[in-house]
């Protein structure tokens, strides 16, 4: 059945209720009620995750943690991470995500806000393991979430809006915690502590908020009218019906699914690029011989056009009907422009570079998410999206750590740009060769 015979199916019911409902009405409500409210979930989830780094600027000094347990402690949040993901996406399926996503922003925020009264490099590393431990399971929860809200290609607009969350929180992330490290002796706190604590604090308030505008689904909405629900309700049943006819919707499904595996290790190489050239930015901008008050304003500049290239590239995907080459492009053009960064030296040329690199990564993650959405519901959903994640985020760890091997051991930074080049042209490899899941039997 296609797309437009089951939205026409669905009208129907809603019509059968003495209601007319349009689909761009509807689809368009929910868009206003859920994704601004979401995309600041991501915003504070992301900030929390990288404040840390200018947290360093002080804190490692006054903790005594050298580069070494730094960078150990600072990766267990991906360990953590990765080991609690599934369980955590598992029980989003079964609590349902008002609840469980409150619960995970209540406890990742406390425990961030707890990172804060560390002591030593012990201390640091248990509450960086136990920070990703609690985030465990928020982004796969979230494109879960986007399966029980937004058919088709509604779900490759939300998932793109939600994405906008990564480069939005680099661009205001540098400035704030900048600003945030100035306040030092407030409260008799120091600058980093000050720090933790006030970019903790707003994931607790906004985990409970979850509780009162995140509805479970769409017949749990108040603001939807009946017959709103009805269509939005129909149109969800009949594309998970096919998808289950087609992959089946057990956890078993998923995990016995070659493309998950394949999907996740091509989120893996793509996180190796995002994260191991974020951590790393500030240090190649700063050889630039720029102050340290600047860094931060030029390392905003590629996240700025990265917010705007993932949204056009995210649309213009929507509207083909070969997404893949989409998502492989855009990797393709990051991988190159990485290669030749590394071998420029003038620095509006290496900025320039880096900037079609990030945004290019920011264009890939915003097409990547509607592929295994397009195929995976029910348990294998949660189940699937939560391992493409948690595997996916072992990146954050290989990356910035083999970024960092390579630097120490051929002191620049060619080398290490040459290695991300080749783990996202193996990205592309990986999913050109999956073909289109969607439209494929296992």
């Amino acid at each position: 059945m296609t797309h437009n015979a089951c939205t026409a199916g669905s009208e129907q019911m809603g019509e059968q209720m003495g209601e007319q409902v349009s689909e761009q009405a509807t689809m368009k409500k929910v868009m206003r009620r859920l994704i601004p409210f979401i995309l600041l979930c991501y915003v504070v989830s992301y900030l929390d995750r990288i404040n840390v780094g200018f947290a360093a600027l002080t804190m490692n000094k006054d903790l005594g943690l050298t580069p070494s347990q730094f960078g150990l402690g600072a990766g267990l949040f991906f360990i953590g991470y990765f080991f609690f993901e599934i369980p955590s996406n598992l029980a989003l399926h079964r609590f349902g995500a008002r609840m469980w996503i409150s619960r995970i922003m209540i406890s990742w925020g406390l425990i961030s806000m707890l990172t804060a009264f560390v002591v030593g490099p012990k201390s640091f590393a248990a509450a960086r393991f136990f920070l990703g431990m609690a985030e465990a399971g928020f982004t796969p929860g979230i494109y879960l979430y986007f399966t029980q809200w937004f058919p088709g290609q509604w779900r490759g607009k939300a998932t793109a809006f939600f994405l906008i969350g990564i480069p939005v929180a680099n661009i205001i992330g540098s400035p704030m915690s900048g600003a945030l490290m100035e306040l030092h002796g407030m409260w008799d706190f120091k600058g980093w502590q000050i720090l933790l604590l006030l970019e903790a604090l707003p994931a607790v308030v906004l985990g409970v908020m979850c509780l009162f505008l995140l509805p479970d689904r769409p017949s749990r909405a108040n603001w939807l009218t009946p017959g709103e629900k009805q269509w939005l309700e129909g149109e969800l049943a009949t594309e998970q019906n096919m998808l289950t006819a087609r992959h089946g919707n057990k956890l078993r499904d998923a995990f016995t699914n070659w493309r998950v595996f394949a999907l996740a290790g091509a989120n893996f190489c793509g996180i190796i690029g995002s994260l191991g050239i974020g951590l790393w930015l500030p240090q190649i901008i700063k050889e630039f011989g720029l102050p340290s008050h600047q860094v931060g304003l030029v390392a905003a500049v590629p996240y700025i056009a990265g917010a705007i290239s993932m949204t056009v590239w995210a649309r213009l995907a929507n509207k083909s009907d070969r997404r893949l080459f989409y998502v492989a492009g855009a990797i393709v053009a990051a991988a190159v422009a990485i290669a030749i960064s590394a071998f420029l030296h003038d620095p509006l040329l290496k900025m320039l570079a880096i900037t079609v690199a990030v945004a290019s990564i920011l264009s890939f993650q915003a097409t990547f998410w509607v592929i295994p959405s397009g195929f995976l519901t029910g348990r294998a959903a949660a189940g699937g999206l939560a391992l493409i994640v948690s595997i996916g985020n072992l990146g954050g760890f290989v990356g910035p750590s083999m970024i960092g091997f390579i630097r120490e051991a051929t002191q620049g930074f060619t080398y290490p740009l040459i290695f991300v080049a080749g783990a996202l042209l193996l990205g592309a490899v990986i999913t050109l060769a999956l073909g289109d899941p969607s439209r494929a039997k296992r």
